[in-house]
């Protein structure tokens, strides 16, 4: 049976701007919310997605960078070190890039689908990727990262884009 497609929450949902709430045990429920998620994360061609964007308060996010499918269970970031900046897009605010200075390297910690405890280093990409989902899970946007009128901007971009694909417009 093919997992459901879960509809993606859009910048202005006040879900997006909460601090979610940690799992408590990793069920049946948990387990079919992942499945669901890496299959909305391919649908939408990203490379992250976190529980929050579906719509769902709960401290779980999926990626998958091209080496297979992760999936995160109540994260914690240990160490940051170095520092890249990177433009970063989300699926929460299609259209919108926003270049991020983040740490290089990371050693976080967090379960996994099967209940294991991991503590892992992380660099580059993958290092990125989880403190964006990381981020989503806080309550925090690519748009927080930029002044107030810069944000200012970015949300009228990101209005005109959404008007364009409605009306049937889009580049695509």
């Amino acid at each position: 049976m093919q997992p459901a497609q879960l509809k993606i929450r859009l910048y202005g949902d006040a879900i997006l701007t909460q601090k979610s709430l940690p799992v408590k045990e990793i069920g049946p429920a948990e387990r079919l919310l992942i499945e669901s998620m890496l299959y909305t994360m391919y649908q939408h061609k990203g490379i992250g997605l976190a529980a929050p964007q579906v719509g769902i308060d709960q401290r779980i996010f999926v990626a998958d960078i091209g080496d297979g499918p992760i999936a995160v269970i109540n994260p914690k970031v240990i160490k940051k070190s170095g520092l890249v900046g990177m433009d970063e897009g989300c699926l929460s605010i299609p259209g919108i890039n926003v270049t991020i200075k983040r740490p290089k390297k990371i050693t976080v910690s967090f379960t996994d689908i099967n209940g294991q405890k991991h503590t892992v280093d992380l660099e580059n990409l993958l290092a990125r990727v989880f403190l964006h989902e990381t981020d989503h899970l806080d309550g925090k946007l690519i748009v927080d990262y930029v002044s107030a009128k810069e944000k200012k901007e970015l949300i009228k971009e990101f209005e005109a884009f959404l008007r364009k694909e409605i009306s049937g417009q889009s580049d695509e």
